[in-house]
């Protein structure tokens, strides 16, 4: 049973005092079943929904009057739920959802939402997603994905890499696929580059009309928006952390989100089995091969440079310094401006 404290604790520490409510886990125990958390003094009232919007008349009442700040209810993974928990003394509801969906064969695919973001309004759930890459996902995946009312597809990956492992998601639902091509060798020159500190120096710069595409989809407010790369760590980290960003989500929630990647990736189903015969000239193929060579298989590695640093951690450093924050980096490199913003959390925050 994965369990994400140190989220759960960034959750908390962050709580506004404008919810009384303070969500922690939403945590799977098993096929059928959910296990919520949270904390509060009154007692609490849970309700369930299918959709991400709905209100407490739409939804249908589970449990009423629990004190415990922990309950289990019926949650099968062919179903995307989300929950609304009612404080009964201030009348404040909270929405809270899994987080991590239940895919069989899926690597790191998640819900951005739920997060306390600018005035404390919360990043809303079932409007952003992102993933790995998904080349092994199996029949009973994508009938859990095609749910999601997911409106954009949108690939960082290179061109190396889609030739391989191609998207099949947007065939599936009829989203959008959107994707800028370039080839994967200047961009891993550059993260090799060095003595293992920086690793994402320049990243800002050559994945500009990659991240210009996901936030003028999500300004599009078109469905759901899901973006990814091939572990669904370092181009999807680094977008994730512009995002909740600019949604005015705290750094230490998203250096919290961004670490949740070594835990939750899972290799395997990234990349499917590959003979390099087949791949001449392919500059990511011998990466891969190399990997699943490994005794037990490619796996995740921690997100941290050789002194110990966070490579978000770096990456915030090194946009500060040039562009005075987050904002100033969306507003030069990718013609994002405050007015962007504020339609931005007019359509992403509660």
């Amino acid at each position: 049973m994965l369990r994400t404290k140190l989220l759960a604790l960034a959750l908390l520490a962050s709580a506004s005092a404008a919810h009384a409510i303070e969500p922690g886990d939403v945590t799977r125990v098993d096929a059928a079943t959910l296990q919520l958390e949270w904390r509060d003094a009154d007692p609490v009232s849970i309700y369930v929904a299918d959709h991400p919007t709905a209100t407490m008349a739409e939804a249908r009442l589970v449990a009423s009057g629990v004190q415990t700040g922990q309950i289990t209810v019926p949650s099968p993974v062919a179903e995307r739920r989300y929950f609304l928990l009612h404080d009964s003394g201030d009348g404040s509801v909270v929405r809270v959802a899994e987080r991590v969906l239940p895919l069989e064969q899926g690597s790191n695919f998640r819900d951005v939402g739920g997060y306390i973001g600018v005035d404390g309004r919360r990043v809303k759930w079932g409007k952003i997603y992102r993933s790995g890459a998904m080349p092994l996902l199996t029949e009973s995946d994508f009938g859990l994905l095609e749910t999601l009312g997911i409106g954009s597809v949108v690939d960082f990956r290179s061109l190396d890499e889609r030739v391989i492992a191609p998207d099949l998601l947007d065939d599936r639902t009829g989203a959008l696929f959107v994707s800028n091509d370039y080839g994967l060798a200047s961009m891993m020159r550059g993260m090799a580059e060095g003595d293992g500190e920086y690793t994402y120096r320049g990243i800002g710069k050559m994945l500009a009309p990659q991240y210009r595409a996901l936030f003028r989809r999500l300004l599009a407010d078109e469905g759901a928006v899901l973006y990814h790369c091939s572990a669904g760590q370092d181009r999807t980290g680094i977008a994730t952390a512009l995002v909740l960003s600019a949604l005015g989500v705290d750094r230490a929630t998203i250096l919290a989100d961004y670490h949740l990647s070594t835990a939750l990736r899972r290799p395997q189903f990234e990349m499917p089995p590959l003979n390099p015969a087949d791949w001449p000239g392919n500059a990511i193929v011998p990466y891969y091969v190399a990997a699943q060579s490994q005794p037990g298989g490619p796996r995740a590695e921690p997100l941290y440079s050789r002194v110990g640093v966070s490579h978000l951690v770096q990456f915030f450093e090194l946009i500060d310094r040039d562009y005075g924050g987050v904002e100033g980096y969306l507003s030069q490199e990718l013609g994002i401006d405050a007015a962007d913003i504020t339609r931005l959390r007019e359509f992403h925050l509660d």
